[in-house]
């Protein structure tokens, strides 16, 4: 078992790095966790890549499930951020949805594609044997959802997105659609698929 300690919460004691050393180093240990799975990344490994001092580990966090759950909260905090940022350019309902499905689309991309999701890939490999995981996952993929139902909706009242479909069932088909665009880019397309599917994805709104 792969423990600096026997908790599995962030350790609060006097000492502890400074937030701006702990994200970094958190966002670090999130490409580790994105491309070798929970179960495969070892300690060692994960402090190589953070790069902070032994003693600085262990103030931080008491074993790697503690690094991993803060790795998906940094993960999903920077994500919603960028996204947020990229929906707050669009001109109307469609548009935003479009910036959505194209922003999905981008990450499926290249070496950030071949690196994957972390919240699919704790989906797929912790979600069903652990409840901290499987929570934050929930929780992901219900803010996702409340996210584009709420832009199907806008879409309808400025008469960009058809008034005839069901906003929580079409919610429902994009996300599926947006994470299995994740799910491809593992492959490493770089051929713009991904983009082709985001655009196919747009007809539902019609």
């Amino acid at each position: 078992m792969d423990t600096l300690s026997t908790s599995t919460t962030a350790a609060r004691a006097p000492g502890r790095p400074r937030e701006f050393e702990i994200d970094a180093a958190l966002d670090k240990a999130i490409v580790v966790f994105s491309e070798r799975g929970y179960h495969a990344a070892s300690i060692s490994e994960l402090k190589d890549a953070m790069g902070l001092a032994a003693g600085s580990l262990y103030k931080a966090f008491k074993d790697k499930k503690a690094i991993f759950l803060a790795s998906f909260d940094r993960y999903k905090q920077v994500r919603n951020a960028l996204l947020e940022a990229e929906i707050a350019k669009g001109e109307n309902g469609r548009d935003k949805i479009a910036r959505v499905l194209h922003f999905y689309a981008e990450a499926s991309q290249g070496e950030m594609g071949r690196r994957g999701c972390l919240v699919v890939g704790t989906a797929s490999e912790l979600a069903v044997t652990d409840i901290d995981a499987a929570e934050r996952v929930t929780r992901s993929h219900a803010r996702t959802e409340a996210l584009m139902e709420s832009l199907v909706r806008e879409g309808q009242a400025d008469g960009t997105v058809g008034a005839g479909i069901d906003p929580i069932h079409t919610s429902k088909i994009l996300v599926c659609v947006m994470q299995g665009m994740r799910v491809m880019g593992k492959t490493g397309d770089t051929t713009g698929q991904a983009f082709l599917v985001a655009d196919t994805a747009l007809r539902l709104l019609d």
